[in-house]
Formats: structure tokens, C-alpha cells, sequence
């Protein structure tokens, strides 16, 4: 039969410390898997580029990244222009500093964490949480070599530089106006039903421009009346394909088509 000192050691786990000290480190499965699963993402190459003036870019979140350090020098680690640091928490305060630091102009200012170690072979992390995000990173100090600039490059902006440019493309694509879509005023509501509702409404602040259906085109368009002063007026309008376009800046107009049961009728506001 197995002695209890020997059933208790069954379940631990014997860490080897540095100094040759054994410490014992009773993990659950959980714990373990966990533990592996960190392991497994602290491990990972992950990509590392260079950007401008010489700065090490990390894809932000694709791994933990790995910033080289040395003493008597600075490793100057840059954020999103913006980004606002409200926590530095580093695993060992005694013999890593870090130095808070801003460049750029006024609201648009980017925070720079200067890390230095004290001494070289050191290992250690840090978590920096921001207004936008949180950084894990990890720190290593070398005897020489050391990472002078960091920097990030951040999946999100992908995304918005593609945003960009697909409305600039639709902008391009904008029929009838002429101007860019951010000097078109797109703020008007429809209510009714009817087959041929507009797809969208918009104006330049001289002419509004109602699109319908590519549908529409095979049916007889309905007609337009601008609301003024509580009365349903006729302005000019002529139709373009599936375009009304209207000579008017309209705040409130009544789409019309048929009479009696069978009427339809669209209702536009501007700002409703």
C-alpha cells in the first residue's frame, strides 16, 4: 500500500525552481489546461514588422508580444495616437521602470511608455489597459540588444480604411448629384407602403433626389407633390431611368400612384 506521503505527492506538480529548490504546485485539470492554453499564446512568433523611423510593429492581439529591453538604454513603446492609458501594471516593480510620455498635437496626442530594466536577463510582464483596448505584453532584458521603438498596427483600422473606401466608391457611384457624399444630406424618413417605395432619398440642398426600384422602370412612376405651407404643391421634377430627380429642396413631400382603393401613397420627411 502506498504511503500518504507518497499518495500526496502523486497529485502535485514538481516545479524545479532556478536555485535547484523543488516547489510543488498542486493544478487541477482546469487550472492545467489553462495554464497550457496560456502557454501555447505566450509562445507564439506571431508577426513582427518594421514601420516608420525604424519602429518593431506587433499586430495588436494576434500574440503576446516580446519586447527586448536593455539596461542604460530606453525602450520606447508608442500607443494609438488618441488612446488614452489608465492602468501600467507590471510583474516586477523593483527592478523595471516605466516612464509615462506624449507627442503629437492637441487631441491627437499619443502616449509612449519608456521602459527600462535595471539589470540584464530579467523576465517579466506587463498589462497596460486604455480607453480603447488592453495590451499583455511581455518584457526581456538583454545585456545589448534592445528594441528602441514599438509600436502596434491594429486589425480594426483594416476595417475602416475599407469602410473608407467603399463609400467613396458609392459616393462615385451617387447618381445625379455631381458633389461628394459628405456634402449630401441623406436624413429623410418614408412611411406607406407600395411596390415601388424609394430606395433612398438625398439631397444637395439645391435639388433632392429620389431612387426607386430598378423595377419601377416597367411601371408608371407615381407623381410627386411637395407639402408647403399645409398644401400639396407640383414643382419640377423629371425622371431619370429609376431617378426622380426634383428642382426643390425638399422638407415634405407626398409620392401618389393610382386613385380611390387602389392608391398608394409614400410620404417623405426630412429629419423625421
Amino acid at each position: 500500500m502506498m504511503p500518504p506521503s507518497s499518495r500526496l505527492l502523486a497529485g502535485l506538480v514538481l516545479l524545479l525552481l532556478p536555485s535547484g529548490e523543488v516547489l510543488a504546485q498542486d493544478l487541477g485539470r482546469n487550472e492545467a489546461r489553462g495554464a497550457d492554453l496560456s502557454a501555447a499564446w505566450r509562445a507564439k512568433p506571431g508577426l513582427v514588422t518594421r514601420g516608420p523611423d525604424g519602429k518593431v510593429v506587433f499586430l495588436f492581439g494576434e500574440v503576446q508580444p516580446s519586447i527586448v529591453c536593455s539596461p542604460l538604454q530606453v525602450c520606447d513603446i508608442e500607443l494609438e495616437p488618441g488612446e488614452t492609458v489608465r492602468d501600467a501594471l507590471l510583474g516586477d516593480t523593483v527592478r523595471w521602470k516605466v516612464e509615462p510620455a506624449t507627442s503629437g498635437e492637441t487631441g491627437a496626442q499619443a502616449v509612449h511608455l519608456v521602459v527600462k530594466p535595471a539589470e540584464p536577463d530579467l523576465v517579466t510582464s506587463m498589462v497596460v489597459t486604455t480607453s480603447r483596448r488592453t495590451y499583455h505584453l511581455k518584457l526581456r532584458s538583454h545585456p545589448t540588444q534592445y528594441m528602441a521603438r514599438v509600436g502596434f498596427a491594429y486589425p480594426e483600422d483594416v476595417n475602416a480604411k475599407l469602410a473608407a473606401v467603399n463609400a467613396r466608391m458609392e459616393a462615385s457611384t451617387l447618381p445625379g448629384a455631381g458633389v461628394p457624399a459628405e456634402r449630401l444630406d441623406f436624413g429623410y424618413s418614408m412611411s406607406g407602403s407600395a411596390p415601388w417605395r424609394p430606395t433612398r432619398v438625398y439631397s444637395d440642398r439645391v435639388k433632392t433626389y429620389i431612387q426607386f426600384p430598378e423595377a419601377m422602370a416597367s411601371t408608371e412612376a407615381p407623381v410627386l407633390f411637395v407639402v408647403s405651407g399645409g398644401e400639396n404643391r407640383i414643382v419640377n421634377y423629371r425622371i431619370k431611368g429609376d431617378l426622380m430627380i426634383v428642382d426643390h429642396f425638399v422638407d415634405r413631400a407626398i409620392l401618389v400612384s393610382g386613385v380611390g382603393w387602389s392608391q398608394q401613397k409614400i410620404t417623405i420627411v426630412r429629419g423625421g
